[in-house]
């Protein structure tokens, strides 16, 4: 019975020579990899292709001629240094390596110059003057096999030999053809790929234009939906309201139907500006022309008025323009417009969640601490500070039980990131809770 593997003598010792060896082979390739990746080595994949050829021309030369013969070492030399220029000039080149070919006899200077000259790409003005179309290209080809042909001088060509002249001409006609036909493939798969690349990103920009439609279908639906149905409801809220308005002899009554009427005139309002935004958002541009105007701090007390809350408002000192727009920052509007639904928001979060708690709003134009820099820098990092802050609620007030998705601070927070500034809420150590947003200028 053969010993099994590790048994014997020092087999535990080559088990664990091979256990030490594995984690050394998984490494490799990773560390092949990080060198690839290194600046030198990019270095060295641009120049090898472009010295690489020249080398093995200059190789060719040497042995080919010698040092002896002086006329075609230095034609042959110099028609291998030439292949340095092959990329920018290759026709050029290719005429400059003929000589070379036809005195000094050596093959791999003009044969690189001529497949570059059939691998030359063209695309672009610049590339299409270099690159050679079927005739040229066929020409250079016949320059080639004449060169590669007729011997140097040309009183040793016997035109009698018949056999010899046969199998130089296929020789040079070989030489000739592999090159150019090596050249071309190479170029044809760049075409190839090119054009697959361009036909891929058609692809992507058509997919992209077709979700863009299937969303501007789905906002006008969407628009259809809202203005179908909650437009209606809010029609016989307002109806009903203006009817109570009329009919009853309470004051009081008589004050709150009003008060329910203007809400429902401005919420539809709102409902038209948020189903033009849905429209203009399909590419309805007609209907972006009649967007309502958008709310800002200027409404924010008839905001504070009609929302039955206990509420304490300290607004903007005095300085600001109060709607006149003369003097505001740019992206003034969007930040203000942004400061009310905050207000809005939170004050619909006291009246669910905390009734009959007292509230304060604060509204504060400030600096909000940019880093140092020029002026304009500093410009825009001017703001508006906004605090909503209650206190614990009512423990006698009853509970509305209105209904609520959680997405109202997850907006506004998304609101105020969009214009650069943050938002807070949390908790208060009074049993209340707090929102503070800070909204800097120059975002919109």
């Amino acid at each position: 019975m053969r010993p099994g593997r590790g048994t014997g003598p020092g087999g535990a010792a080559r088990d664990a020579a091979e256990h030490g060896r594995a984690p050394a082979r998984a490494h490799l390739p990773r560390a092949v990899g990080r060198l690839l990746r290194t600046p030198l080595a990019g270095r060295l994949r641009r120049i090898v292709p472009v010295v690489l050829p020249v080398l093995l021309a200059i190789a060719d030369a040497l042995l080919v001629n010698g040092l002896e013969m002086a006329l075609e070492l230095g034609v042959s030399v110099v028609a291998a240094t030439a292949l340095l220029l092959r990329r920018r000039w290759p026709l050029l080149v290719f005429l400059v390596t003929l000589p070379g070919l036809y005195i000094g006899y050596i093959w791999f200077a003009p044969m690189i110059a001529l497949y570059t000259l059939a691998a030359s790409p063209t695309a672009g003005p610049a590339r299409r003057r270099c690159a050679p179309g079927p005739a040229r290209l066929g020409f250079c080809a016949l320059l080639l096999v004449a060169a590669h042909f007729l011997p140097y001088p040309l009183s040793d060509f016997e035109p009698t030999a018949y056999r010899e002249n046969t199998l130089v001409l296929i020789d040079a006609c070989v030489t000739s053809a592999a090159p150019i036909a090596l050249g071309l493939l190479v170029r044809t798969r760049r075409e190839l790929a090119s054009r697959i690349e361009d036909l891929t990103r058609s692809m992507r920009r058509e997919d992209r234009l077709l979700a863009e439609r299937v969303k501007a279908t789905e906002r006008a639906r969407l628009a259809r939906e809202m203005h179908d149905v909650v437009a209606h409801q809010v029609s016989l809220i307002s109806l009903q309201a203006g009817a109570v308005q009329v009919s009853t002899e309470d004051e009081a009554a008589r004050n709150g139907a009003r008060t329910i009427r203007e809400l429902s005139v401005r919420t539809l309002e709102e409902l038209r500006h948020m189903v033009g935004v849905l429209r203009a958002a399909g590419g309805d541009a007609r209907v972006a022309g009649e967007l309502a105007p958008q709310p800002d701090l200027d409404e924010l007390p008839r905001l504070i008025e009609m929302s039955a809350l206990d509420v304490t408002y300290e607004g903007l000192a005095a300085g600001h323009d109060g709607g006149s727009g003369a003097g505001r920052p740019r992206g003034a509007r969007t930040v203000e417009r942004a400061a009310f639904r905050t207000v809005q928001e939170a004050l619909t979060n006291v009246r669910k969640h905390a009734p009959g708690a007292r509230v304060r709003v604060r509204v504060d134009a400030v600096e909000l601490g940019a880093a140092a820099g020029t002026d304009a820098a500093e410009r825009a990092r001017e703001g508006l500070r906004v605090e909503i802050r209650n206190g614990p609620p009512d423990a006698t007030a009853t509970v509305p039980g209105l209904p609520g998705g959680g997405h109202g601070l997850v907006g506004l927070r998304e609101r105020a990131q969009s214009l650069g500034g943050t938002l807070e809420a949390r908790p208060t150590s009074e049993g209340g809770f707090v929102v503070r947003a800070e909204l800097p200028y120059g975002a919109g």
